[in-house]
């Protein structure tokens, strides 16, 4: 499923809360660059790609993480 957003906060912020948020529910980080992060578990996998501007765009790929998403997304909105 594929979600999308945009934040006030700054890229750097958004990816740190994003790992803190799904290491949480067991994910670990298996691609990272200044504006992607994928991160995979045994619950499913989720890709982000961050587009920096007055606001951060925010946009999510998930593999059976769809609720975990949009709580995510909720969290930075």
């Amino acid at each position: 499923m594929h979600y999308g957003t945009s934040t006030r906060f700054p890229p750097e912020e958004v990816m740190n809360k994003a790992v803190v948020f799904f290491s949480a529910l067991g994910l670990n980080v298996t691609k990272r660059s200044a504006s992607t992060l994928t991160m995979e578990g045994g619950r499913g996998k989720v890709s982000i790609t961050l587009t920096p501007g007055e606001d951060t765009e925010v946009d999510i790929i998930s593999h059976e993480l769809n609720a975990e998403v949009k709580a995510f997304l909720q969290r930075i909105g």
